[in-house]
C-alpha cells in the first residue's frame, strides 16, 4: 500500500507539473518582446528592392496570392497579389488548416510598421498570436533589417483587396507547441555580392530552399537531409517530391554547370512564353518557377555557388509518383 501511495503521489506530481507547464505555454507564450517603434520611410529604392525580394527571392506572393494551378508551376493570378487565402491542410500533410493571410493594406492598414516587422521576423502577429512556421519568420529574422524594411514598404504599396481569410486552425498538440516556436530576430548584414559564397548563403536562406528540398517529419526537417530533397507534396493525381539539389553526381545536380543552373530558371522569365496547361489528373510542380525566374543572373549564380559548397548527399528521389502506379 505504501508503494501504491508513493506511485500515486508521483503521478499526481507529474500531472500538476504538466498542467502548470501547459497553462504557462498557453497563457505566457509566445513572447518575443514588444513591437519596435519604427516608421519606415518609403523610397523608390526600397519599393523596388521590396518588389524584387517579395516576388522573386523570398517569394512572399507564392503563398499570399491565388495561384493558377491549371498552368505549369501555378503562376500567381493577376489581381490577387497579396490577398492571401491559400490553405495548407491535412490533405497536404499539415497539422490542421493553415491559411495564408491577406497582407494588402486592406488587412494591414491598422498595423504599425513595427507590428509588421515583428510578425515577419519573429512569428508573432499584432494580436500576440504565434504564426505557423510555414511562414518563414525564422529565415526572415536572419536577413538584413534593411531588406525587411524594403519588403514592408513594398507590401504597403500593394492594391488593397477586400478578402476575408479564415483563421488558422491547428490540431492539438501542435496548437500548443506552435506557441513555443517564435523567437527574437537576429538580423544579419547582407554580404557583399562580390563574395559569391556568403552572398549565395544569404539568398538561399531568404528563398527558403532548404524548407522544401529536405525530408520532413511532423513539420520538422530531418537532420542530415538538408537540400537532399524528398519533401512530399500530395496532390489529387499523386505525389510530387522535391529533388536533391546537392551536387551529387548521380542523384543531385553534380553534372550541372553554373550556366545550366541559371538558364533553367531564366527560361521562365520571358512573360510571353506560354506555360503548359495542367489537368486535375496531372501532377504539377509546387516550385514557383515564374517567381524565382525573376531573380538576376548574378543572384542565381551565387545560389549555385553556395549549393556547390555543400556536402553532396547520395539520396535518390522518385520525384513523381502517380496515383495507382508503382514507383
Amino acid at each position: 500500500m505504501k508503494i501504491l501511495k508513493i506511485l500515486g503521489l508521483i503521478v499526481l506530481f507529474v500531472i500538476v507539473i504538466a498542467t502548470a507547464a501547459g497553462f504557462y505555454v498557453n497563457v505566457a507564450l509566445p513572447d518575443t518582446g514588444k513591437a519596435p517603434a519604427v516608421k519606415i520611410e518609403v523610397t523608390p529604392e526600397r519599393l523596388e528592392r521590396g518588389r524584387y525580394l517579395a516576388n522573386h527571392v523570398t517569394a512572399c506572393m507564392d503563398c499570399h496570392s491565388s495561384r493558377n494551378w491549371s498552368l505549369f508551376s501555378g503562376p500567381p493570378v493577376a489581381g490577387t497579389i497579396g490577398q492571401g487565402g491559400e490553405v495548407f491542410d491535412e490533405n497536404m500533410g499539415f497539422p490542421g488548416k493553415i491559411y495564408a493571410a491577406n497582407i494588402t493594406p486592406h488587412a494591414l492598414g491598422s498595423w504599425t510598421d513595427g507590428e509588421i516587422l515583428k510578425a515577419v521576423t519573429t512569428g508573432v502577429n499584432k494580436d500576440g498570436k504565434a504564426l505557423f512556421p510555414l511562414m518563414g519568420y525564422s529565415r526572415f529574422g536572419k536577413m538584413d533589417r534593411e531588406d525587411i524594411y524594403s519588403i514592408i514598404a513594398y507590401i504597403r504599396s500593394l492594391q488593397p483587396i477586400k478578402s476575408q481569410v479564415p483563421n488558422t486552425e491547428l490540431n492539438f498538440p501542435v496548437s500548443l507547441i506552435n506557441k513555443t516556436l517564435p523567437k527574437a530576430a537576429d538580423f544579419q548584414k547582407k554580404p557583399d555580392a562580390s563574395d559569391s559564397l556568403k552572398y549565395g548563403a544569404y539568398l538561399v536562406n531568404a528563398a527558403g530552399c532548404v524548407d522544401c528540398h529536405s525530408k520532413m517529419d511532423k513539420g520538422n526537417i530531418v537532420p542530415g537531409s538538408e537540400f537532399g530533397g524528398g519533401m512530399e507534396f500530395i496532390q489529387p493525381a499523386g505525389i510530387m517530391r522535391s529533388p536533391n539539389i546537392t551536387m551529387h553526381k548521380v542523384n543531385g545536380l553534380g553534372n550541372w554547370s553554373k550556366t545550366m543552373f541559371v538558364q533553367r530558371f531564366k527560361m521562365y522569365a520571358d512573360s510571353t512564353v506560354k506555360l503548359p496547361g495542367m489537368g486535375r489528373n496531372e501532377l504539377n510542380t509546387p516550385m514557383p518557377w515564374t517567381m524565382y525566374a525573376g531573380m538576376t543572373q548574378q543572384d542565381l549564380a551565387a545560389i549555385y555557388t553556395y549549393l556547390n559548397s555543400l556536402k553532396p548527399l547520395d539520396n535518390k528521389v522518385e520525384v513523381r509518383e502517380i496515383k495507382g502506379q508503382p514507383l
